[in-house]
């Protein structure tokens, strides 16, 4: 495998831009205790890791800066001094703001940016306390995700399967917003029931002909998975989304906690056939993220 993408991982440095939720110690959260990953994490460690199992390009997705702004100029100026290293970025924005048009603007400098992330639900018991879910009933979100449509910006979607089809409505008056599902759409519950019922929601979203699937960050609610354990979510996804409208991304360093990077590339080109590979490692993020 080679001149494969990256479409979903994550970049930090500590000095340089500020992450609360990062910094905050002794808090375990939904995807495990992060303290061994609460120091800087670079291009150069990252590209190393991925560069070994092929990957030769890569989309930086936001990471819960205290300021979206300078998260994203810090991953430009990362862009900038490594040419060797094709390197879009999709930054947050509060959808709902009354600033969103100058925001938007502003971001259109960038050279790297090519969509928003404005996470709308991460895990049930989370959720409940930031009100993250409120925003699919906030009219000021689906004018937002239009107006980022409008612009040519995609849209990174993160919930969980409880929200699937309240989702594929406001989705649904947004069809020129090309939306990227994070993470497979978050499968919480990987019991037999739950990943059946996933599935089945699930077909909300993957009728909508603008939205891709992610097959990323899959280990955040399986801590000790295993390529049989994750099977029945990468061939669900395939088959709903196709090939065509499926893509892989590390999530790291988040999912650096449960496996390095060898151990991850390795399952899922063990799980995706032989004939889906160039579409799922390059050919749709290439295109969705126009790299």
């Amino acid at each position: 495998m080679t001149g494969w993408i990256d479409a979903h991982h994550h970049l930090w440095d500590l000095n340089a831009v500020h992450y609360p939720w990062l910094m905050a110690k002794g808090v375990e959260r939904f995807f495990g205790d992060p303290s061994p990953i609460q120091r800087n994490y670079l291009l150069s460690e990252f590209s190393a890791d991925a560069q070994a199992q092929g990957i030769r390009a890569s989309v930086h997705i936001q990471v819960g800066a205290e300021d979206g702004m300078v998260e994203a100029q810090w991953v430009q100026s990362v862009a900038d001094a490594n040419p060797h290293w094709p390197m879009a970025q999709v930054v947050f924005c509060d959808l709902t703001a009354p600033d969103l048009m100058d925001q938007l603007d502003a971001f259109q400098h960038l050279s790297t940016v090519r969509g928003v992330r404005q996470i709308v639900g991460r895990a049930p018991g989370e959720d409940a306390q930031t009100g993250t879910n409120a925003l699919l009933d906030d009219p000021r979100f689906l004018t937002g995700l239009q107006e980022a449509g409008r612009q040519g910006l995609s849209f990174d979607l993160q919930l969980i399967p409880e929200l699937y089809e309240k989702t594929a409505r406001v989705l649904a008056k947004a069809p020129d917003t090309h939306v990227a599902l994070c993470h497979a759409g978050s499968p919480h519950d990987r019991s037999s029931e739950g990943l059946s019922e996933w599935a089945k929601n699930l077909r909300t979203l993957s009728d909508l002909p603008h939205v891709t699937c992610k097959l990323s960050g899959l280990g955040m609610f399986d801590h000790h998975w295993s390529t049989q354990s994750i099977r029945p979510i990468v061939e669900t996804c395939l088959d709903q989304f196709g090939a065509h409208r499926t893509m892989y991304g590390s999530n790291f360093p988040v999912d650096s906690l449960y496996s390095d990077y060898a151990t991850l590339m390795k399952a899922y080109a063990e799980l995706i056939p032989e004939e889906a590979k160039s579409a799922v490692f390059r050919e749709t993020a290439k295109r969705f993220y126009q790299l």
